[in-house]
């Protein structure tokens, strides 16, 4: 008998054990996969060693000229006639390539700033509503594990249906405040002074980064619970037994030691909001863009225009970035993949994409990692 359980013991190791090393080697071959073909794209063998013209231009259409003896020359649009006038005869053939060519300067700034949106309002509203849901929301109030059990289901809902929820929500009917209420208005409220009117954000930053702030919202809200929870609960007598509000023992008791792991849930956050496609699809994202979301255009001040103008005009640049649509790395790797024909030269843009954007969240994770243990290693229990 005690032979027949070690056995089955055994056979139970070696199928998990199996299994792990299986989803390791899947894992290492995918990574390696992406590294050996998009390395190449993002770093060169000479000085800096960086190819910083992937990574500081704007992605454009990539023209490969092929001459009479078949050599080949990679161009962008602004030189290609000027390539085919020196060729004269020689030009046998051109072909050209939309967007591989350039870099991905306004993907990488795109991403970055809805990552910084959603994540700013999802760990805002999620620490605070895992707060009240631990703290001062009565245990066993069937109201309140009807909420828990639908912020659960919320994080199974496909990503494209809070792409569909932000495009409703945001896009066409989140309020703003106008002179004149546009046609599509859904309803006005004349203040006097403006009018507050239901047209929505249009695609932008904003709409992008709440819907995607509301994706990662249910993956916040309960780890930060759990970890709110896990923290003992002689701390919160101790405190309050010292005369401390219910709030103060929040403040000072609770929410420094349940800091470390709310921080783990903001890096599944950070790699699940930079990951989306379908929800900046419908609020956010383009699939080229020629200017960056700080060069928007404004009208020239006068030359005796003073101090408070000026002020005025860089106030309405900076909140202008989040009323514009951007590029984003999952949507433009999207397009690259399924929007135009494959070849060798889309190829290395999809690959040298997916690599930078791999890059950018393990160096995101990877601060989020080092806060964490820096804050574990001060608020230990």
């Amino acid at each position: 008998m005690k032979s027949r359980d070690a056995l089955r013991e055994t056979i139970v190791r070696w199928l998990l054990r199996l299994g792990t090393f299986f989803i390791v080697a899947v894992t290492v071959a995918i990574l390696a996969h992406i590294m050996v073909k998009g390395a190449p794209v993002a770093f060169r063998s000479t000085w800096p060693f960086v190819n910083v013209q992937f990574l500081t231009e704007l992605p454009s259409t990539l023209h490969v000229i092929e001459d009479v003896k078949g050599g080949r020359i990679e161009v962008e649009v602004n030189r290609a006639d000027q390539v085919k006038a020196q060729l004269g005869d020689a030009f046998h053939s051109e072909t050209t390539i939309s967007y591989s060519g350039g870099g991905i300067l306004g993907p990488i700034v795109g991403t970055a700033l809805l990552v910084t949106v959603s994540i700013s309002i999802a760990l805002f509203l999620g620490v605070a509503c895992a707060i009240y849901l631990s703290e001062y929301a009565r245990h066993g109030n069937p109201l309140i594990e009807w909420v828990r059990l639908a912020i659960l289901n919320l994080a199974g809902v496909p990503s494209v249906v809070f792409g569909l929820f932000g495009l409703g929500a945001f896009v066409l009917t989140a309020p703003v405040f106008v002179d004149v209420p546009a046609d599509r208005s859904v309803f006005a409220i004349p203040l006097g002074f403006t009018t507050l009117s239901f047209e929505g954000w249009d695609t932008c930053v904003l709409s992008g980064g709440f819907t995607l702030a509301f994706v990662i919202l249910p993956v916040i809200i309960t780890a930060s619970e759990q970890c709110l929870q896990a923290v003992p609960q002689g701390f919160r007598e101790t405190s309050m037994a010292l005369g401390a509000t219910r709030w103060q023992t929040i403040r000072y008791s609770v929410l420094p030691f349940a800091t470390p792991g709310i921080l783990t849930s903001s890096i599944l956050g950070i790699a699940r909001a930079a990951g989306e496609t379908a929800p900046i699809m419908f609020t956010a994202a383009l699939a080229f863009k020629d200017k960056l979301p700080w060069q928007k255009d404004l009208p020239p001040l006068p030359a005796d225009a003073s101090i408070f103008a000026h002020w005025e005009q860089s106030v309405s640049r900076f909140l202008g970035i989040f009323t514009e649509s951007v590029q984003a790395l999952p949507y433009h790797i999207y397009t690259l993949a399924a929007k135009i024909p494959q070849n060798e030269y889309s190829e290395r843009a999809q690959y040298g994409s997916v690599f930078v954007f791999l890059v950018l969240v393990a160096s995101l994770a990877a601060s989020s990692v080092l806060l964490r243990k820096r804050l574990r290693a001060k608020y230990r229990w």
